[in-house]
């Protein structure tokens, strides 16, 4: 899933970015709205956490442009603290709105929400459990390491979608991670023993892809 973090307070981006990153997105971060615009013009954007307070281009106005142009969710976040704001936020088509301060957690749960995301991830015979991380074929646990479930977890989260070397190092790995790309195949391959060799598809050049083959 591809998630837009918009606000003018670096830090809390990064932090916020952090946060996402190791639940699985993808993440592209703005400082200003018309930054966040041309991020979400240029990429396919699941849902924008936009902050309603931004130089240029409030989170109101982006939030607008959005449901005007596209059917992808939109969460405001205000530290107004007006009593008319929530009205406003979903008068602007804001799917939920958000005060802060807030906690990491119930701003992953609205997310979640919003995109419909529930704890299992169902592609095929295949059942990725994320709350008990683990993955289970035909209902038996396969018996898949750490990395080897964050892997499924990244690329059940993108199903459908071909995701890079780059991007499951970044966000299985983490950033600080030197090592070579061919760590993820070799992942890859060993995951494939456990849930099947065709659930996992390699795009020459490109990346992997997880796939219902039911579909």
């Amino acid at each position: 899933m591809n998630l837009l973090l918009a606000d003018d307070e670096p830090l809390m981006l990064q932090i916020l970015k952090a946060y996402f990153v190791k639940e699985g997105f993808q993440v592209l971060l703005a400082e200003d709205g018309e930054a966040a615009l041309n991020l979400f013009y240029n990429n396919q954007i699941d849902l924008a956490v936009l902050d309603w307070m931004m130089p240029g281009r409030s989170g109101v106005e982006v939030c607008r442009e959005i449901k005007r142009t596209s059917r992808a969710k939109v969460l405001l976040l205000t530290a107004k603290g007006e009593s008319d704001d929530e009205f406003v936020a979903l008068k602007a088509g804001a799917d939920d709105y958000l005060r802060k301060p807030f906690d990491s957690r119930i701003l992953l749960l609205r997310v979640k929400k919003l995109l419909q995301l529930s704890s299992k991830i169902m592609v095929g015979e295949l059942t990725v459990d994320l709350e008990g991380q683990k993955i289970y074929r035909r209902g038996v646990d396969v018996g898949a390491t750490h990395k080897e479930f964050e892997l499924m977890k990244v690329l059940g989260m993108n199903k459908g979608q071909i995701v890079t070397r780059k991007i499951l190092l970044d966000q299985v790995w983490g950033f600080d991670y030197f090592g070579e790309e061919r760590t993820v195949d070799t992942h890859i391959r060993r995951l494939r023993e456990k849930i099947g060799e065709d659930s996992i598809k390699t795009y020459r050049g490109m990346g992997y892809c997880l796939e219902d083959q039911n579909e």
